[in-house]
């Protein structure tokens, strides 16, 4: 099974509101990677990044 990322952070956010403080942080974590990861992937797509190598 695939997960895309949108539903990745739909997960994360989820469990945000039942999490203690230390699992928080952890999550508040992973959402941060998960949000760069989506922008990271929405930019490829514009073509406002290379994907292809520099060299």
């Amino acid at each position: 099974m695939t997960i895309c990322i949108d539903e990745v952070i739909e997960l994360l956010r989820a469990e945000l509101g039942n999490a203690d403080p230390v699992e928080r942080r952890q999550i508040e974590s992973e959402l941060e990677l998960a949000l760069a990861e989506r922008e990271i992937i929405e930019a490829e797509q514009d073509g406002r990044i290379d994907v292809e190598p520099p060299f």
